[in-house]
């Protein structure tokens, strides 16, 4: 269940998260690139909960992205949804894969590191706020995590 629901600045979100994940990137040696859409996109949710499902979903990025590569966080409105979408060059998903990445203890890349609870626990505190979480596969590129939150 959310805990406080509260009109969350999407701007003011990404702003955040460029500036708690930007040494994790370099750590990594890939580049992190913000990209926000127009206007003062705002959404109503648990800020902890948000703060802690983009950073995991960041996390996993700079952990599987090529050494070199970028990671792109990007936040715009579509009518009255607000996506956010991290974006990672780790080559691209096998077959197969989407469906099982978000269950319990599944690790579906070559780092085993972890417990193979941070997609499940992120998928459940988007969903406890309204939204959805999903993953789109790029084919020799990487993949595309989208929150799909309600705008307010």
């Amino acid at each position: 269940m959310p805990g406080r629901q509260v009109a969350i600045s999407v701007p003011e979100l990404m702003a955040e998260l460029h500036v708690s994940n930007s040494l994790a990137a370099t750590a990594r040696g890939c580049k992190f690139s913000v990209v926000q859409g127009e206007g003062d996109i705002t959404v109503h949710a648990d800020r902890d909960m948000m703060l802690s499902a983009v950073n995991n979903l960041l996390q996993n990025a700079f952990k599987f992205t090529q050494p070199g590569s970028e990671v792109i966080l990007r936040a715009h409105a579509v009518g009255e949804r607000v996506l956010i979408d991290v974006q990672d060059h780790c080559g691209g998903l096998k077959s197969g894969d989407t469906e099982v990445m978000f269950m319990p203890f599944k690790q579906v890349g070559a780092d085993k590191t972890g417990m193979g609870l941070g997609l499940s626990i992120c998928r459940r505190s988007v969903e406890a706020n309204g939204g959805t979480l999903s993953v789109r596969n790029v084919p020799g590129s990487g993949c595309v995590f989208t929150i799909d939150l309600p705008r307010l």
